[in-house]
């Protein structure tokens, strides 16, 4: 019995010493091209869903490497899909400016109106579901708070929250819809991240709300937060600086340790500057991360502490198939990368 013991030990002993190698190159493989600007991505099973402007959308099968793509259109305009998000049975995406229009799977194959919005100001960022029955939408502020619709019975009806409901808004607060980014769930606790600065938190499914604010840059309009990401409930990133001046590395990426309560800048100063899109990597601990945007690829091996240039090809979303391929999207395509 004591060799079986001393077997386990010494087994865990060395799983525990095992370190992942850090990445020192990335390899690009075109999926998908097509005249089009792809900001919202998501890995459903099997495939690689998207949704663009020029109302397009569709799948890449990651098995057979097929391709399905189709338009929705809204009478005779053709809406901007800037934020997907999906169930174990249905795929949903969300258009810009007003009207909102919030699209599930229906039948036969074709797109189901569930939500609709319009009006002065009316624009949405990101949608994510937190399970299968709870989603969330954020969008720019509308009658003196950000605007938030949820939904409960698995995305066929949804609803706003009113501002009662909602801590006090800030004018001209906002979220970026540059990556679907701007929301991060875990359990029931869901961060949104906006233009401000500030991350809204709720740890029951948007019933009730906290405030959060973050060092993170936001002087003008153009500044802010434009990405979050949490590895698990206690550790998050927030990236963001200004587009507008993609070098200027300023207060613009920033961590949290204690569930977004507080948070510290991170590489003040250091390149990288202005990015769309922060994941951490998976299996890594929490201290692998990717960042994106139009000016390239960083990683950084120590929880954002110091980053490297993998790439300078552009970029403005991604999301990890495993802790060593993603998927990212862009101006006119989207791509496998590939890390070493």
């Amino acid at each position: 019995m004591r060799y079986i013991i001393l077997l386990v030990i010494l087994m865990v002993s060395c799983s525990e010493s095992v370190q992942r190698v850090p990445f020192s190159s990335v390899k690009i493989e075109p999926v998908y091209s097509d005249s089009i600007s792809i900001r919202a991505i998501e890995i459903m099973g099997n495939s690689l869903a998207f949704a663009a402007n020029k109302g397009a959308f569709g799948t890449v099968d990651f098995s057979t490497g097929k391709i399905r793509t189709n338009i929705q259109k809204y009478h005779t305009g053709i809406p901007a899909y800037r934020a997907i998000a999906h169930t174990s049975s249905d795929f949903f995406m969300l258009s810009i400016e007003s009207p909102a229009l919030l699209y599930k799977t229906g039948e036969n194959g074709q797109m189901e109106l569930v939500y609709k919005e319009e009006g002065e100001g009316v624009f949405y960022d990101s949608m994510t579901f937190l399970n299968d029955m709870d989603g969330i939408a954020l969008g720019d502020t509308v009658d003196g708070c950000l605007s938030v619709i949820i939904t409960s019975d698995g995305g066929k009806s949804w609803s706003k929250l009113p501002c009662s409901q909602l801590p006090v808004g800030i004018e001209g607060e906002g979220a970026f819809a540059a990556s679907n980014t701007n929301i991060k769930t875990i359990g029931n606790n869901i961060w949104m991240a906006t233009t401000a600065g500030r991350i809204l938190f709720s740890s029951d499914k948007g019933k009730t709300w906290k405030t959060y604010r973050t060092p993170i840059i936001n002087n003008e309009p153009t500044e802010g937060i434009y990405s979050i990401d949490f590895y698990d409930e206690n550790l998050g990133v927030a990236f963001g600086g200004d587009y507008t001046k993609p070098e200027n590395a300023m207060a613009n990426k920033a961590i949290t340790t204690d569930g977004g309560k507080t948070w510290k800048l991170l590489a003040n100063g250091k390149q990288p500057g202005y990015k769309s899109c922060v994941q951490f990597v998976p299996n890594s601990n929490g201290k692998e991360l990717i960042a994106v945007g139009f000016t390239g690829i960083s990683y950084s091996y120590d929880m954002g502490e110091s980053w490297k240039e993998l790439s300078d090809e552009s970029f403005y979303t991604i999301r990890f198939q495993n802790d060593s391929v993603a998927y990212a999207a862009g101006k006119n395509r989207i791509a496998k990368l590939v890390f070493k």
